[in-house]
Parts: C-alpha cells; structure tokens; sequence
C-alpha cells in the first residue's frame, strides 16, 4: 500500500517543484531587466571605491584666514564631512606656532586626530624655501628648514611632505637644482620613515615629462609624486608664481599617467561642477581610470579651489564625484 501512495503522489510533487522553480526564475529576470532599465549596475554601484578619502585642509583656507575659525578644528570639520584621512597645511598654523610654540602645535594636532578617529596622512609644507633654487646656498637652506616639518610628520604619523620645487624656468637648470635638493632631503627624510614628495604645482613642476625626469634621477624609494587633478600651469603673466596663467602642460591626462608609478598620494582637485554634479573642466571618471590601473590604492585628498560654492559645499562635491565616478569605471 505504502508503493501505491507514493506512485500516486510522485507526479503531483515534481509538478509543484517545476512551478515554484519556473516562477522564482520569472521573478528573478524581471529584476535583473528593471535593474539594467534603471540604469543599476549591481558590481560597481553596491562595491566600495579603491581608494579611501582625505581632506586637503587648503580647501578650508577661507574658512581658517578669513573667518577666524581655528585651524584646531580641522580634524572635527574633516570627520564631521565623511573623511578618514587628514592632509595638513602648515602655513595655516603659523601663528598658533608663534603663540605656543612648533612642539605644542604638533602634539596638539595629534591629540586632535586620535579623538576623532582620523589618519594624519601628510602635510604640504609652504613657505620654508624652494627645493629647486638654482643657489646651491638657497637649496641647502630650504633642506635645513624642511627637515623640522619631516620629524613633525613622523610624530603626527603621516607618511610624507609635500614640497615646493619652483625654482627656475630654465629646464636645464631646474633639473640640476631640483634633484640635488630632493636627494638632500630624502636623505633625511628616510631616517624618520618619511617620504618627500613633489606636486604639479605650478612652472615647471607642472611639465610631467621634466618632473618624472627628475624624479627618475633622485632614485629614491622614499622620494615620489604627488598628483594633482587640477595645477598643470607652466608659465604665468611676468613670471609670478600664481595668477594669470599663460600657458599650460599639453595634456593633464597623460601627466597624471606619467606621474602614477612613483605616486604615493593623489589630490582631487576641482574648481566647478555642473547640473550633473560633474567637474565642468576635468573628466573624474578618466583620471581615476588612470589612477587604479597603476595599482594605487590609497589616500585620494579632497581639494576644493574654487569659489562658486561655499568651502563646504566644494568639498561636499567633489567627494561625492569621486564616490560616483568610482563606479563608472572600466573593469
């Protein structure tokens, strides 16, 4: 009897299994059809970017010279705004330095970013002379006035400095000064675990090509680039350092490339965006292209230079083009 039954129900049994599988796979395929009509890329949309996010402090600048709120506050700003990384400007601490002195400042900042919870990523150090000076005197100056910046870094337990390497608009020169400054202070630099690196940052650190020749000169592990998004002027109305630029490094794009194998910090610089929440004058989406495919993976810095927005509201806009763009990139 027991033969009988289970005869009986065999058929009735495989017949509700085939149903509920063929109506779960209808199910699922309209789904994934709505998915691809929403425009929803399941990989890239739900996948964490390659990279983490930092906050140019010079994005506050305004904020810090020109509204007299303290520059103490950047680490609360930057954890307040989504950020895991803080990326210093040591100029903007100048005259907190003059009133309680270098050490107190430093420690100050360090105890600041492990209440909030952030990483001191690197300081971009200004004002302390210019690396590439074509005076051997000025040069050996300038790495003696860097060096207090590189122990600083080493305290805060950032992994490097940012330097200013303007010197001349003679390549020739520029080249010759700018690696005997570099090595000098790399040198140092190594004995605190600290890299020394250079930015497009206006003349002639902003030509790739000479600045990786440079760079592939110094020969050294801890001295590399730091590149920047925006910054890819050569030469400036009678000469200045900033201002009315005349003309720019031929293709942003393919320095940024150049530059990538010896980066060990990248800078999202931006100035505007439009309806789309684009950059109206730099394509995120091809630089950050760029920026995985040389196997970086690190800090990417916020930096907002531009003055339609309010500081906070730039800021807020480039991090979240940076988030978007990182999912439209090609596998």
């Amino acid at each position: 009897m027991n033969i009988i039954f289970t005869k009986k129900l065999k058929f009735p049994i495989l017949l509700i299994v085939f149903s509920l599988f063929f109506f779960s796979c209808k199910n699922e395929a309209k789904k994934g059809l709505k998915d691809v009509e929403s425009g929803i890329t399941s990989t890239n949309e739900s996948s964490e970017p390659f990279f983490k996010l930092s906050l140019a402090q010079w994005s506050l600048h305004r904020t810090f010279n020109d509204e007299g709120v303290s520059p103490f506050k950047f680490a609360e700003m930057s954890k307040n705004m989504g950020f895991e990384g803080l990326e210093y400007v040591n100029h903007l601490y100048m005259n907190q330095i003059q009133e309680m002195g270098f050490d107190a400042v430093i420690d100050s900042l360090n105890t600041l970013s492990k209440k909030y919870a952030v990483e001191n990523v690197l300081i971009m150090v200004d004002g302390e002379g210019d690396l590439a000076d074509p005076s051997e005197d000025v040069r050996n100056m300038a790495v003696e006035s860097h060096k207090k910046w590189i122990d600083a870094a080493a305290k805060l337990g950032c992994h490097s400095i940012r330097v200013n390497t303007f010197g001349t608009n003679d390549p020739a020169i520029w080249k010759n000064a700018v690696v005997d400054g570099l090595k000098k202070l790399s040198a140092y630099a190594a004995t605190k675990n600290i890299n020394v690196l250079c930015e497009n940052h206006g003349w002639l650190s902003s030509d790739a090509d000479l600045l990786m020749e440079a760079i592939n000169e110094v020969n050294m592990e801890n001295c590399g680039t730091l590149p920047d998004f925006g910054n890819w002027c050569v030469k400036r109305k009678d000469g200045a350092k900033w201002g009315e630029c005349e003309e720019e490094y031929k293709d942003k794009y393919k320095g940024i490339e150049l530059m990538m194998p010896e980066a060990k910090a990248v800078s999202a610089k931006a100035y505007d965006f439009d309806e789309n929440g684009n950059e109206t004058t730099l394509d995120f989406v091809r630089i950050l292209n760029n920026v995985k495919n040389a196997g970086y993976s690190g800090f990417i810095g916020v930096e907002y230079e531009g003055d339609r927005l309010s500081e906070k509201e730039g800021i807020i806009a480039i991090k979240d083009l940076l988030l978007k763009a990182s999912t439209q990139l090609k596998n």
